[in-house]
């Protein structure tokens, strides 16, 4: 669920397709998106053999989400200087983000271990490598900390 007003249109990050935008001021450390209606989590290896990687999401350990019907969530893009956190399935907002500020999270987060998505950060050119859980989970809940005080 994406609990500010929002709208997707095309990204602001070339190649990235659509993104999702606020369209509303959201202040630092507001909730932005956050888990609704999960009602299973799949291990890596099931995402794996059921194809659709394209539509998974770490939620924690080696357990994934799957989101094949493409919901607005998906429309979060990856930057390594993203305006959100993304921390056990939530997204917060990593500053004030004015009205108009497109969503996007490190991939680093939501990966396998190990796994590299299929494009580079748009950026920098660096590949985007899936981060362990215990990095994944210790970078995150310092952000988070240092973000809410």
């Amino acid at each position: 669920m994406i609990l500010p007003r929002y709208r997707i249109a095309e990204s602001t990050i070339k190649g990235a397709g659509k993104g999702l935008f606020v369209d509303e001021f959201v202040a630092a450390g507001r909730i932005v998106t956050a888990p609704d209606e999960i009602d299973k989590t799949y291990a890596w290896a099931e995402v794996q053999a059921s194809g659709q990687m394209h539509a998974a999401a770490r939620w924690f350990a080696d357990r994934y989400t799957l989101s094949p019907d493409w919901p607005d969530e998906c429309y979060v893009n990856h930057s390594f200087q993203p305006t959100g956190l993304w921390h056990l399935g939530f997204i917060f907002a990593l500053n004030d983000l004015p009205q108009g500020t497109e969503i996007t999270v490190d991939y680093r987060h939501l990966l396998a271990p190990g796994q590299e998505e299929d494009f580079a950060d748009a950026q920098s050119g660096e590949k985007i490598t899936g981060l362990s859980w215990q990095d994944s989970l210790r970078l995150s809940t310092r952000a988070l900390a240092a973000l809410l005080g």
